[in-house]
């Protein structure tokens, strides 16, 4: 496959090695970066998954997989965005095992959002019977990345939210100490507040919420 080799060598070939540095300190050192910035990285990946469009829409799957396995972490990225175009609408039933080894690979909060949001939140579109066994696994799972999925796969569903859920799995993790999963439920819950503000209220008023979840929550509501 032609694909991935000539994507690494582009951006070997364009890598700064002083942005790289400044990248990875900004994700606590946690990768390696070519030090490509999002635009460039976004127009180049563009052009090269254009030209190889046929084998790209054929083998998502493997490639993703294979971008997942490289160190540098724009190369992560370009096998999220390639699987958020190739399977949508195209979710097979066990695909459900490639998201949760995504979001438990290379895992920062980075690539678990992007994925929890346009992955998860797009195959439990697809298979909504999925949903209820899908966020209990991993809403009860001793991985906290799957924790934080589980709270945000909603994002997008603005008045499609299921507000019950969302408040059931909040609960959950109310007590959690882990930032992550703190900024989460904020984030989640101020989401939702687009869409139902007094909901969201009458939820973080009635509940014992960590400081930062109910700040978060509450954010964009100044009457709160």
């Amino acid at each position: 496959m032609a694909f991935i080799p000539q994507l690494e060598n582009t951006f070997r070939e364009i890598s700064n090695a002083e942005n790289a540095l400044a990248m990875a300190k900004y994700m606590k050192n946690h990768f390696s970066f070519f030090g490509i910035k999002t635009t460039e990285r976004r127009n180049v990946f563009k052009e090269i998954w254009k030209a190889n469009k046929a084998e790209v829409s054929e083998n998502a799957r493997a490639i993703a997989l294979e971008l997942y396995t490289k160190e540098q972490r724009e190369l992560h990225y370009c096998a999220i965005e390639i699987l958020i175009k190739e399977l949508k609408g195209n979710y097979k039933k066990e695909d459900i095992l490639l998201i949760e080894k995504l979001l438990t690979t290379n895992s920062w909060w980075d690539s678990v959002d992007t994925i929890s949001k346009y992955l998860l939140g797009q195959y439990l579109v697809e298979f909504p019977d999925a949903i209820p066994d899908t966020v209990a696994f991993f809403s009860n799972s001793n991985n906290m990345w799957l924790n934080r999925s589980a709270i945000l796969f909603q994002l997008g569903y603005k008045q499609k939210t299921d507000f019950e859920l969302l408040k059931t799995i909040c609960i959950q993790h109310q007590n959690a100490s882990e930032f992550f999963i703190q900024k989460a439920i904020g984030w989640a819950l101020r989401e939702y507040a687009k869409t139902n503000s007094e909901a969201v209220k009458q939820f973080v008023l009635v509940n014992n919420l960590k400081p930062l979840s109910r700040k978060e929550a509450l954010k964009n509501l100044p009457d709160a």
